[in-house]
This record gives C-alpha cells, structure tokens and sequence, in this order.
C-alpha cells in the first residue's frame, strides 16, 4: 500500500467518523435548547459547551485508530476489529436519534449499554492489532461510560 493511499485512508476515516457526528448533531442540535433543557439533569451535568469539542477530539481519536488498524495490510486482514468498529459507530449515531429524536432516555439507556459493550469489544480487537489504536480507544470508552451513568440518571430523574 503506498504512503498516498494510507493517507488517503486517514483522511476518508476522519471523515466517516466526523460524519458520523454530523448524523447524531442532526437529531441533538434542535433538542438541546428545547426538550433536553425541560429535562431534570443532575448538579454533575457537563455544560453543553464541552460536548462538541470532547465528541470533536474523539471522533478523530477514533478515526486514527482504525486508521492504524486498516493501514498495515488493509480491511480484509483486519475485516474483525474494523467491522466491530463499524457497529460501535453506527450504535454511537443510534443512540442521538433514540434519546434526542426520540425523546426516549430509556431505551436510550438500554442502547447506550450495547454501544458500551461494543466498545469494549472494539478496543479489545484493536489492541490486538495495535496498542496505540486500542489506547486511542480508552477515552472514548471512558466518555461513554460518563454517558452512560448521565443517561440512567436522566431517565431516572424524569420518570419512565
């Protein structure tokens, strides 16, 4: 694989992982000065302006990740970890649109916790192909394990 193509292949992940936050702000943006501001939220709650950047730096933290997976010999070999990275991205949007789209911070919170799972298992794979893709992975998956206790709080907070 020449140094032209591997570039390329970074560039074309970033934009995929950068796209898949474009996808979930489709649903969250409109909701955050409406239906997500009526929410109960607890005194630990992040201010919404740390949310872009933090999402920001992990989708492209995510993207070199399997970047470093992909670029020793392509998706074939690494075919496992890249689809495993593939579900965790898609379950990442899904859960925008069930609990800002949806308005549904209980499914939501069932969804986050196979997101979760799902990285795990990703991180797991990716370390097996590249410690340093799989310890790109660990803030991501620390994140996502704020989220999830901040999803079952604000759920609980507000009923069922």
């Amino acid at each position: 694989m020449t140094a032209a193509v591997r570039g390329i292949g970074l560039v074309v992940l970033i934009a995929v992982c950068l796209g898949a936050g474009g996808l979930g702000a489709i649903a969250t943006t409109p909701e955050i000065d409406g239906w997500y501001r009526t929410l109960a939220k607890p005194a630990w709650n992040p201010p919404g302006s740390v949310f872009g950047p933090v999402w920001t730096t992990l989708y492209v933290l995510m993207a070199i990740a399997a970047w470093l997976v992909w670029k020793p010999a392509g998706f074939r070999a690494a075919a496992r970890p890249l689809t495993l990275f593939g579900v965790q991205l898609a379950l990442n949007v899904s859960w925008s649109w069930i609990f800002f789209g949806l308005h549904q911070p209980g499914w939501a919170f069932a969804e986050i916790v196979m997101l979760w799972l799902a990285i795990v298992a990703t991180t797991s794979a990716f370390f097996r192909c590249s410690k340093l893709a799989g310890w790109l992975l660990v803030p991501y998956g620390a994140w996502v394990s704020f989220a999830v206790v901040l999803n079952f709080t604000i759920w609980r907070l507000n009923g069922p």
